[in-house]
């Protein structure tokens, strides 16, 4: 009667087996289930049900309080789990949680945005400082998530203040990056890639933990939530972001991390380490020796392995060698699927079709994590007592706004920054560097110039330029300034 009254329709039995007659002639939206009947029991009803029709949510009462009992119901996927005495709103309850959630989600997600619209244009229109444009884009990443969840026509709405923010923090950045790099030991200095060992890896050591470093390639903040409740019954977590170093890019950001040293240090201190723009060798394969270059700098001892991980038949190869690790005090490993998979985006069509957007490409990193040795090779550390450095070395962007760029064939092919000698740019639409040594890059010719897109912008040369635009819009790229591509996180891993 209670429910009648609430707007439900409403079929009653008296049996299991009457129960299942029912599923088979009618179609249910959700079944309330007594444990003790006669006949066939609340939990033989619920198994019979399940098979025949695994959808419908099923809410089980009972008066019987045995452990035993609820944990086979709960084993079955049941919906809800309710001990008498039960009030007639506790199962107005249940049944709004199982068959309204969604409806009522999605109102409350976009009312929610709706309020929160002018305190985050405030903060865009406020922000100051790095921890500032932090907080903003935690808060960013937070309501992105919610209303790619609730299927909310807010998403537009939430895209242009993005867009705002990327604005803001990119003049932001133009103001204070060279000051950063110049003395990045200074009071108030951000923590950017240079200084990653140093303030999150050494003090560990110091400590006497065994520690596991891992970095995965384009991994953004936004991933990393997505992939979270996947670690949270191994690990409890302290989460920080920093500042990656521009130009957001493997061969700069990445040695940046393992050197210790801004890049054009490296290129001066080790040219042998280091690999020019314009060469055919991959810009990452001298990172084992980078590390150790910088345990002999800070004249530490300290022994140390590198993986790398491209495919599944890496990682399974690591987890079976996993105890042969376990003698050294550092374990470095790299995962370089989500770089992969951003290329893959750019060149292949069905890979375009699976990564449409931001959350189809959080997704596919979730399911890489869920279904590959990745998340087995983390609980396998876990259970060793180890503690985890995760991290990435930049993020990336989705661009969909060219600008066109002039250089000569020696510039550098990256669509989100360029490097050469005869650049020909809108300035407006650039962040520009013409003095690269003053900010710690190296300079390929004296009158080398860095350029670096903002925003959703990626450079696009004049000759067959329809075309190009055409063939990387709605593309991932990084090497440029975003807040998806410089704050990054940056998280320590404590096995429970």
């Amino acid at each position: 009667m209670f429910l009648e009254a609430k707007g439900y329709d409403v079929v009653t039995c008296c049996s299991g087996a009457d129960a299942l007659a029912l599923v088979d002639e009618q179609a249910f939206d959700l079944i309330i289930l007594d444990e003790n009947m006669p006949g066939l029991t609340g939990l033989e009803t619920l198994h019979r049900i399940k098979l025949a029709s695994p959808h419908i949510p099923v809410v089980m009462i009972t008066k019987n309080e045995e452990e035993d009992i609820m944990d086979q119901a709960v084993g079955s996927n049941i919906a809800d789990y309710l001990i008498k005495p039960v009030n007639p709103k506790q199962i107005l309850s249940s049944i709004k949680k199982n068959l309204h959630s969604e409806r009522l989600v999605n109102e409350n997600t976009s009312t929610g945005y709706q309020r929160e619209f002018s305190r985050i244009s405030s903060m865009i229109g406020d922000a100051s400082s790095l921890p500032d444009w932090m907080e903003l884009y935690r808060l960013l990443v937070q309501w992105e998530m919610r209303l790619a969840d609730a299927d909310s026509a807010m998403d537009e709405l939430l895209r242009m203040q993005r867009i705002e923010a990327d604005s803001a923090f990119s003049k932001f950045i133009s103001r204070n990056y060279e000051s950063w790099v110049a003395d990045m030991s200074a009071p108030g200095s951000p923590l950017m890639s240079p200084g990653v060992f140093r303030s999150h890896v050494f003090p560990l050591l110091d400590a006497g933990e065994k520690v596991f470093f891992v970095l995965i390639d384009n991994f953004r903040l936004d991933q990393w939530v997505a992939i979270k409740p996947m670690l949270a019954e191994s690990f409890t977590f302290r989460e920080e972001l920093y500042c990656s170093i521009l130009p957001t890019a493997t061969q700069y950001a990445r040695n940046a991390i393992f050197s210790g040293l801004m890049p054009a240090d490296i290129a001066r201190q080790f040219p042998e380490l280091w690999v020019d723009e314009d060469s055919e060798e991959g810009k990452n394969i001298n990172e084992s020796p980078l590390i150790a270059t910088q345990f002999d700098r800070h004249r530490r001892k300290c022994r140390f392995s590198y993986t790398k991980i491209n495919d599944s038949s890496a990682g399974e190869k690591l987890l079976r060698e996993l105890s042969n690790l376990l003698c050294n005090d550092l374990n470095v490993i790299v995962f370089n699927f989500i770089d992969m998979l951003s290329h893959a985006r750019t060149e292949s069509r069905m890979i375009r079709e699976l990564a449409s957007s931001d959350a189809a490409y959080r997704s596919l990193t979730e399911s890489w994590f869920r279904h590959t040795p990745a998340i087995e090779i983390f609980r396998a550390i876990a259970a060793k007592g180890y503690k985890i450095v995760l991290t990435t070395d930049h993020g990336t962007v989705r661009v969909d706004r060219p600008v066109k760029v002039v250089g000569d064939r020696n510039t550098n092919t990256n669509l989100r920054y360029k490097v050469g000698k005869k650049l020909d740019y809108p300035g407006r639409d650039v962040y520009e560097i013409k003095n690269p040594g003053r900010f710690g890059l190296p300079a390929p010719n004296v009158s080398s110039t860095y350029i670096f897109a903002t925003g959703r912008d990626f450079f696009a040369y004049p000759n067959n330029y329809n075309h190009y635009v055409q063939y990387y819009d709605g593309t991932f790229q990084h090497g440029g300034i975003s807040l998806q591509e410089m704050l990054i996180p940056l998280v320590t891993l404590s096995p429970k």
